[in-house]
């Protein structure tokens, strides 16, 4: 819960005009100075550049509320858990004539979000030259988005996408370098030895991760690492 103090409204787009009537001046500037501390605080907490937009939805000009004084007045976000996107405050006033008021908005944020740059095949593996960096507003989006291309590079495309397309996790997974049923090569080594097998994988594995493979001269099933195509490696 976040108190009120001083409710000025500061830089906001409002879907009709500002009325003369206190009452509503002081919900809307409750409501805008509680908002814009939370988006701040959120920016901060993401580190993360943005910039963002507050509107909020039209009160009614005929609404019967006594005036709450500001140190009585109280906000806090009802819905959703973070300050972006619909969003709903819940203004309280403390009084001797207390009340409760829900004022619904819109929290547009605005960062730098990976996009392609041109048309992409599904199975395409991702490299610099097919991505680049605009500005989005992510609170319409519903899937995690990246904000680094260096995410994305050396990922493996699940779909295609069209130019200017937002580039998600849901749209990209891990570069499976080595298949299921793969001959590989097994390099075994405790800094002073190293030995070289064949082998088999008994798993799919992207770069770094770790896989079951089989011996195929002891026929010993192990847990290796995938160093590179067609090969993985154990420590001794």
């Amino acid at each position: 819960m976040r108190f009120i103090t001083g409710c000025a409204a500061l830089a906001i787009f409002f879907s009709t005009p500002l009325l003369a009537n206190p009452l509503i001046d002081q919900l809307i500037g409750a409501t805008n100075q509680f908002l814009e501390q939370e988006v701040q605080e959120h920016i901060a907490r993401n580190g993360q550049p943005a910039r963002y937009e507050i509107k909020l939805n039209r009160l009614d000009a005929r609404l019967r509320l006594p005036i709450c004084p500001e140190d009585k007045l109280s906000a806090e976000l009802e819905s959703p858990n973070i300050p972006v996107g619909r969003v709903t405050v819940r203004l309280t006033c403390n009084s001797s004539s207390p009340w409760r008021l829900f004022v619904p908005g819109q929290v547009s944020l605005y960062e730098q979000v990976v996009v392609s740059a041109r048309p992409l095949a599904r199975n395409t593996i991702l490299n610099a030259d097919d991505l680049t960096l605009q500005e989005r507003d992510t609170g319409l989006l519903r899937d995690k988005y990246l904000v680094d291309p260096q995410q994305a590079i050396g990922m493996r495309l699940t779909r295609p996408v069209s130019p200017d397309s937002i580039i998600t996790f849901a749209v990209i997974e891990q570069n499976e370098i080595v298949r299921r049923g793969d001959k590989v090569v097994i390099r075994a080594s405790n800094g002073n030895v190293s030995v070289v097998m064949p082998g088999e994988a008994m798993e799919s594995g992207a770069l770094g991760a770790q896989i079951k493979v089989r011996n195929t001269r002891s026929n010993r099933e192990i847990t290796a690492r995938v160093s590179g195509a067609g090969q993985v490696r154990v420590e001794m």
